[in-house]
């Protein structure tokens, strides 16, 4: 008996073993990527929202936050502490809820983007990974769990599942 011989046909090899695990991960609905893919930077967005307001009015330390480490250009600290705590509020909702979701996915990207160049640029690899997310929002839709597939069904404002 050879040693090819020996081998049992049940035992798959090494490339056998990669397409069926290649196959497996194909059917993983996109339902379920886009749902992740929106509620974990929604996550993100949310509690840092939270940390900028205290009650309903933007606390004094987001506002010193703006001024003294965050430093936009072209922005006064006030309306930047301000914009911050209502985009960080608003654009997850719409996110979590699949309403409006590659419009919320656009802005919490330019959002991201802004904090990339100006307040953190050596944070590009946590910036990525939420960029790589919203971009997969923004370009494919929210998926079919969603408002947005729940009330444009049919319409063609979704294309994939």
């Amino acid at each position: 008996m050879t040693a090819a011989s020996s081998a049992s046909p049940a035992t798959p090899g090494p490339v056998a073993l990669v397409r069926r695990i290649v196959a497996a991960l194909d059917r993983i609905p996109y339902a379920i990527l886009g749902l992740a893919a929106r509620v974990f930077p929604a996550a993100v967005f949310w509690q840092s929202g939270r940390t900028k307001v205290e009650g309903w009015s933007v606390s004094d330390s987001a506002v010193l936050l703006f001024r003294e480490e965050y430093r936009l250009p072209l922005v006064d600290p006030v309306l930047a502490a301000h914009l911050a705590a209502i985009a960080e509020h608003v654009l997850p909702l719409l996110l979590v809820l699949g309403f409006a979701s590659r419009f919320a996915a656009l802005g919490l990207l330019a959002m991201t983007a802004i904090i990339q160049i100006f307040v953190y640029p050596d944070a590009w690899p946590t910036h990525g990974v939420w960029a790589a997310a919203l971009l997969l929002v923004a370009a494919r839709g929210p998926g079919a769990i969603s408002l947005d597939r729940l009330l444009f069904a049919g319409r063609g404002s979704e294309r994939r599942g």
